[in-house]
């Protein structure tokens, strides 16, 4: 999912709109946006589909109001439906609310139990529910203080903004595993899960939430609090290797240069007795730049995307990866044919895209097809909001590296180590490497016993 808000702009919903189109890679199966005016009059829309088809000029031009948030939803089996699609909508006493988040919350099972057991109905599966039942539990008359016990009650990767008639306050977990960034429009403030949004629309980046932080953004500017005293500076790793685009800034480091860098120790540890570079189109493409520079063979554009079909990572079912793929990609054959090849891809999770690929460009005519991922080998399942909660979906989860290789079909596998990984970084971040290396940085709570 992807969040994107702003403040004191009367062209509210416009500029969300702007926001989320550049955010869209981080899911396409629905969108949201709430916007609210001075008097307390709320501006909600939610559908399925991608940005573009959820808005059009005039519904935006309707949807008046100068404060608002907006988001994009990642598909998920758990989570799907109109009914998950966010901003949620929250009535209260003393003024509505709207959530929008992302990431995932590790003790969501203990906290809904205790809601639900104090007479909490859910009417979805969201996080953002969650939290905002927990806002409405602390009922005093102090919102932010409101907001901070109940952030300092869950666990996990997140990165969440709420948005009422006066301001937006925008959170991140204090492990710092969800990018979210500051940024300003004119006399607008703006927030959103990529610094690559704010470029879109000639806005100026501010700075980076911290670990541990709520930011108001309001009539008085910006105002910082802690909920939580314990900060780390753990991004997760596939922020960097595939979810975001090229041209975000994530704590200071550019995911362009990361992934470059990243191709350029990949050649240095896996190196190939091949004629040319491939990378997979998009997110392998800066790496595969990286593993020509450092290996010294000619990079070539093997492959052509089709750019009106979606990520196939983050489709929900099996069947529409593997669909998506087919219509995804095309081979060059005047490049690829009698060529032995490096094909660069950022990662391999259940080994669907990477064997398809192959089999692409041994059909095309390539003499053989070296496999190089621009990240350390997959063997445990992500509980921060990246679709893989479980082992069994994972190609190299109790497979050896020689076992995925002749799976997907091609003459040589190999990954780029962990340490590679985080020097690339240039010391920005720690990363949080679980899903390569297992070691996560929150307790796992009820997920230690699945």
């Amino acid at each position: 999912m992807s969040v994107f808000g702003i403040y004191g702009s009367q062209e509210a919903a416009q500029v969300i709109y702007l926001g989320l189109h550049a955010l869209q890679h981080r899911g396409q199966e629905g969108a949201g946006i709430t916007c609210f005016e001075a008097d307390g009059t709320c501006h909600h829309h939610r559908g399925l589909s991608l940005v573009s088809n959820v808005f059009n000029q005039e519904l935006l031009s309707s949807m008046g109001g100068y404060v608002g948030i907006g988001a994009t939803q990642y598909a998920n089996k758990a989570k799907g439906g109109l009914g998950n699609v966010q901003p949620l909508l929250f009535h209260q006493r003393k003024g509505d609310f709207a959530i929008a988040g992302e990431g995932s919350i590790i003790n969501a099972d203990g906290l809904r139990l205790y809601l639900e057991n104090q007479g909490c109905l859910f009417q979805t599966s969201t996080d953002a529910e969650l939290l905002g039942n927990l806002i409405k539990k602390h009922n005093g008359e102090d919102r932010i203080t409101n907001i901070l016990e109940a952030l300092n009650m869950m666990e996990g990767g997140f990165a969440f903004l709420i948005c009422t008639k006066n301001r937006i306050y925008a959170a991140r977990d204090k492990h710092g595993i969800k990018p979210l960034a500051l940024g300003r429009l004119g006399d607008a403030l703006l927030v959103s899960s990529e610094t690559c949004a704010f470029d879109l629309i000639g806005a100026e980046f501010i700075r980076d939430v911290e670990p541990g932080e709520v930011v108001s953004l309001d009539q008085k500017g910006i105002r910082s609090n802690k909920y939580s005293e314990y900060q780390r500076h753990k991004v997760c790793a596939m922020e960097y290797m595939y979810i975001a685009r090229p041209d975000s800034v994530i704590d200071g480091c550019s995911v362009h240069l990361f992934r470059k860098e990243t191709g350029k120790k990949l050649a240095a540890e896996c190196p190939a007795d091949a004629d040319i570079v491939v990378g997979v189109p998009d997110s392998g493409l800066s790496a595969a730049a990286g593993y020509a520079e450092g290996s010294g063979l000619p990079l070539e554009m093997g492959l052509i995307k089709n750019r009106y079909i979606a990520r196939t990572f983050i489709q929900p079912i099996q069947s529409m990866r593997e669909n998506s793929v087919r219509m995804k990609l095309a081979a060059v054959r005047s490049i690829v044919e009698g060529k032995r090849i490096v094909l660069v891809d950022d990662s391999i999770v259940r080994g669907t895209t990477c064997l398809k690929i192959v089999k692409l460009l041994r059909s095309a005519g390539a003499k053989e097809v070296h496999v190089r991922i621009a990240s350390p080998v997959m063997t445990h399942p992500c509980y921060y909001g990246v679709d893989t909660s479980t082992s069994e979906e994972l190609l190299c989860s109790n497979r050896t590296v020689e076992e995925a290789c002749k799976i997907i079909g091609a003459d040589t596998l190999g990954y780029v180590s962990c340490k590679a990984s985080v020097e690339a970084t240039g010391g920005c971040s720690e990363l949080c490497l679980a899903c390569f290396n297992g070691e996560y940085p929150t307790s796992l709570y009820e997920y230690e016993t699945k």
